[in-house]
């Protein structure tokens, strides 16, 4: 049985026992059992015999193909692109490490640190004990002791536990010491309703932390995103929260030469403008500009053409792009996984009345949000929960009124 997809032949050797995978940014061999171990930390539980779903999950994100068989895809899974800017940052600054649960010698929960602690050791990669608010405490002060950390939750519902770290430490302390003790610190991981598991663990914290004055807050879709993103908040001197999506972890992107780049980051507080459109615009951020994507798809069979912007950054908001778009298109929509009730939507609404973009629009500002509920765990009142592109195009045409 082989784990990998056909496109991918070049990169797996099989043996009897085990499945080795050769390439230049995955390099690591499992046994079925240890597969099977690893499948029960993922959303989804896998059976001994659906285990090729999780070596597939692995091995969907390698980039080019050492063998040259020319029939692997260019594209690069999120995951990776996380992965690259851990890397090239780490080597890049000797004063960046990274710090979480499991993200050294397990190479991270979700994999993103995958070959880093091998690579850079026990000084710049370091397992923590399961206590966000010791191991969050840590990161903060080397933050104000000169080091650039970045600081893994396993998921940002945890985040919770070292509010007061973040909060309090983090973001007030280069207001409260007048400019003298910055906190160049990273708190990132994944971020949002994942897929049945529950409602302590499906948490939107965008709006959370985007309301808090001394934070940057970025979230990205792309595996452009992913990488850009990541790289301009190590680099940045204020504390930056980046909320990433579990769900897109293993999702495919193509790389331009320029985003491969080492020295490719994406600025912080500007949106990207996904596919042009002149009848509405859709504003949406993480996973929700997919949805908006395949939303407007669906719509352009119907003659509306979907202006979609990825905000990519929460806090600041690149409020002025997403103006200059209602002012071509007159119509609005924005999209968001959170809760309705003084949402990222909300914000930007009220952004939108404040300032030029409002007497262009020809009708109200729709938002599209998450159910404001806790997220159940039953499948399909959890669906029911989370937008989708159904969501999406009921909003279109009632904006529109067609």
């Amino acid at each position: 049985m082989r784990f990998a997809p056909a496109a991918c032949k070049a990169f797996v050797e099989k043996t009897e026992r085990e499945t080795v995978c050769v390439s230049p940014l995955l390099a690591w061999s499992t046994s079925v059992e240890q597969l099977e171990r690893i499948s029960t930390l993922s959303v989804f539980t896998r059976k001994l015999d659906e285990i090729s779903y999780v070596a597939n999950w692995f091995i969907s994100g390698v980039n080019g193909c050492i063998a040259g068989c020319g029939q692997c895809s260019p594209k690069v899974t999120v995951r990776d692109a996380l992965n690259q800017a851990l890397d090239e940052e780490i080597e890049r600054d000797e004063k960046v490490f990274l710090l979480g649960e499991e993200v050294a010698q397990y190479d991270g929960a979700y994999k993103i640190s995958r070959g880093l602690w091998k690579k850079y050791g026990d000084k710049r990669i370091i397992d923590t004990p399961i206590s966000e608010m010791g191991f969050t405490g840590i990161a903060v002060g080397a933050a104000m002791a000169g080091l650039r950390p970045v600081c893994e939750f396993m998921t940002f519902n945890f985040s919770m536990q070292a509010i007061d770290q973040i909060i309090n430490s983090a973001a007030k302390t280069y207001y409260m010491s007048s400019g003298l003790v910055s906190v160049p610190i990273v708190f990132r991981g994944p971020n949002g309703a994942s897929a049945g598991v529950g409602a302590q663990h499906s948490q939107c914290f965008a709006a959370w932390y985007g309301h808090c004055p001394g934070l940057k807050v970025v979230s990205p879709w792309s595996a452009e995103d992913a990488k850009g993103l990541l790289k301009a908040s190590i680099r940045d001197d204020n504390p930056v929260v980046m909320l990433e999506n579990e769900l897109m972890y293993g999702v495919s992107f193509e790389l331009s030469e320029e985003v491969l780049s080492k020295d490719f980051i994406v600025p912080i507080g500007k949106a990207k403008i996904e596919k042009q459109g002149t009848h509405i615009t859709l504003a949406a951020h993480s996973r929700s500009v997919g949805h908006c994507l395949e939303a407007a798809a669906v719509l352009a069979k119907d003659g509306v053409e979907c202006e979609v912007i990825n905000l990519r950054s929460i806090r600041p908001l690149d409020i002025e792009t997403i103006e200059t778009s209602i002012m071509k298109t007159n119509n609005f929509v924005t999209v968001e996984g959170g809760w309705p009730q003084f949402g990222v939507g909300a914000e930007i609404c009220a952004r939108i009345m404040e300032g030029p973009a409002f007497n262009h629009l020809d009708a109200p500002v729709v938002r599209v949000t998450g159910a404001d509920v806790p997220m159940p765990y039953a499948k399909i009142l959890e669906e029911n929960c989370i937008p989708q592109v159904k969501d999406i195009i009921v909003a279109v045409k009632k904006t529109l009124n067609i």
